[in-house]
């Protein structure tokens, strides 16, 4: 007997491996050839420590130098002590390049293609070595426009077990798998993609659930659909698809079919055009009912652009719900009639001229994944992990930074002091913004879009923002540390800088300690 575990690193690969029965995660990652952070091997000195998202397991032995009973009850656990009892996630603070693995490269051939309207395309791929495909539902790969040397990024339609994978897009005039699609694609043609990628997936349902779509976002809700139908679930489950005009719906006909194989699903759609004949005209807000919400005990599970994941999000912050979890997907056009819906990452050269000025969505792509709702463990978590990465680029810059840049590193850290008074946030979304674009500097100047991309997927401003949106208290050692900091760096003082982001680490999670709930 075996369990699937899928082991999630911080610049969005995912990795799925199958870890026997008696077997620990570790010695498994080891046979699939990941090398996870490892030291001792024997539970006692927590260099192996991750994060378990869903699943059960027996945690092992170990002593309290390498993980406290709180941290295992919070969601910690050791990698080399562990034996799945299930199958889990496991979110790794590392990259998949330090763990000598990475994205796998699949060669496909299209064996369908379908138009349902002008504003979408589905298109379905045989998979060359299927079997070694191994996807959770609601994640993204990343395909090649053929004759080009460019990427599109697009969410599974299908579900993983399915043996031919599905994808339904949005047909953008002038993009450049639009082009492809509408004008040179045939049946027989070959595509080469990687992945798999993004922490939009579904977890195991332990509640009502609220699926969200818009437009093509339609696409991971199916595959997610898709493998509760082959799971099953008692849990309730609402659906509510929006789209801009008539000619958008498409994919009716499959959720009525899902209704028939999930007994607990139900939903209805909505067309934002006040010329539709649709019966539910409008947003997707406007048809959120009581009974959907269940007071906030609900999993929200959202694809669509980011005004309509904005929007969402700021609706249940007015109407004072807080559900138990919102995964969110969201996807749009960089701006250019050049490109697709995916949107295009910004190179290196673009990210380093736009110096400071540049923002999280225009330096990587814009098909992006994360949590809106922050519990207690993922704020611990995630701010380990960004100090694991602040270190790693403190030893990749230390030295290097011009008279000019560190001007400039001083001058993000007095930003970030002017919205504090004492040990006061005094605007909780001024100060997420600008401590933001203090930690992510020495990042962009890094040279290296790995490091970058790892640091924005923590979403650690969001957190931020989250918990002291009506302000809050901060230790007051963190405004200081951020100058000190830049003062290790003017001093070319690498031992400085080390101490300095270990406790900025611990003042940061004394900070979030204070606003953030334990989840219960």
């Amino acid at each position: 007997m075996s369990n699937d575990v899928a082991i999630s690193f911080e610049d969005g690969v995912t990795k799925i491996i199958k870890v026997n029965q008696y077997e620990t995660v570790m010695e498994a990652a080891f046979k699939a050839r990941i090398n996870l952070p490892s030291d001792c091997r024997d539970g006692a000195c927590g260099t192996c420590k991750s994060f378990c998202t869903s699943g059960e397991f027996d945690p092992g032995d170990f002593i309290d130098d390498a993980m406290t009973e709180e941290e295992l009850e919070e969601g910690y656990v050791l990698t080399c002590q562990a034996t799945p009892e299930s199958d889990m996630v496991i979110d790794v603070p590392t990259t998949s390049d330090i763990a000598k693995t990475s994205a796998s490269e699949f060669e496909t051939e299209i064996v369908d293609l379908e138009f349902h309207a002008d504003s979408t395309v589905s298109f379905t791929l045989s998979v060359d070595k299927r079997d070694d495909l191994a996807y959770l539902p609601g994640q993204y790969m990343n395909l090649q426009v053929p004759g080009t040397d460019q990427a599109r990024s697009y969410s599974f339609s299908s579900g993983p077990k399915v043996e031919k994978t599905s994808f339904m897009v949005r047909n953008t005039p002038g993009g450049a798998m639009s082009t492809f699609l509408t004008e040179r694609a045939a049946v027989g043609d070959k595509l080469t993609m990687t992945g798999p990628y993004g922490t939009f997936f579904l977890r195991p349902p332990k509640r009502r659930m609220l699926l969200l779509a818009g437009g093509t976002g339609l696409a991971p809700i199916l595959s997610i659909l898709e493998k509760i139908a082959d799971d099953g679930t008692d849990q309730p489950i609402h659906l509510v698809y929006g789209v801009t005009n008539d000619s958008d719906l498409v994919g009716l006909d499959i959720l009525e079919d899902y209704t028939k194989k999930i007994s607990t699903l139900t939903y209805s759609y909505c067309v934002s055009n006040p010329e539709s004949t649709a019966e539910q005209k409008g947003y997707v807000t406007q048809f959120l009912d009581d009974e959907h919400l269940a007071g906030g005990d609900v999993d929200i599970y959202l694809c669509g652009p980011p005004p309509m994941v904005d929007a969402v999000s700021k609706w249940l912050g007015d109407e004072g719900i807080t559900p138990a979890n919102f995964y969110y997907e969201r996807f749009a056009p960089k701006g250019s009639t050049d490109d697709d819906e995916s949107g295009a990452p910004m190179s290196t050269e673009e990210i380093k001229e736009a110096g400071d000025k540049v923002s999280a969505g225009d330096a990587v792509s814009s098909m992006e994944t994360g949590r809106l709702s922050f519990t207690h463990q993922d704020s611990m978590a995630h701010l380990e992990a960004r100090t694991g990465l602040e270190l790693a680029v403190t030893e990749l810059l230390m030295g290097r930074l011009t008279d000019k840049q560190l001007e400039q590193f001083r001058r993000l850290a007095k930003n970030v002091s002017t919205v504090l008074k004492g040990n006061e946030i005094v605007d909780a979304e001024e100060f997420g913004k600008l401590n933001e674009e203090f930690h992510e500097y020495l990042f962009i100047l890094s040279d290296n879009p790995a490091f970058l991309e790892s640091f924005r997927r923590l979403q650690v401003q969001s957190q931020i923002v989250e918990a002291l949106k009506n302000g809050g208290w901060i230790a007051p050692e963190v405004d200081q540390e951020h100058f000190e900091l830049v003062d290790a760096f003017e001093n070319n003082d690498i031992e400085a800088a080390r101490r300095v982001l270990r406790a900025h680490s611990e003042h940061s999670r004394a900070t979030m300690s204070k606003v953030v709930p334990h989840e219960v």
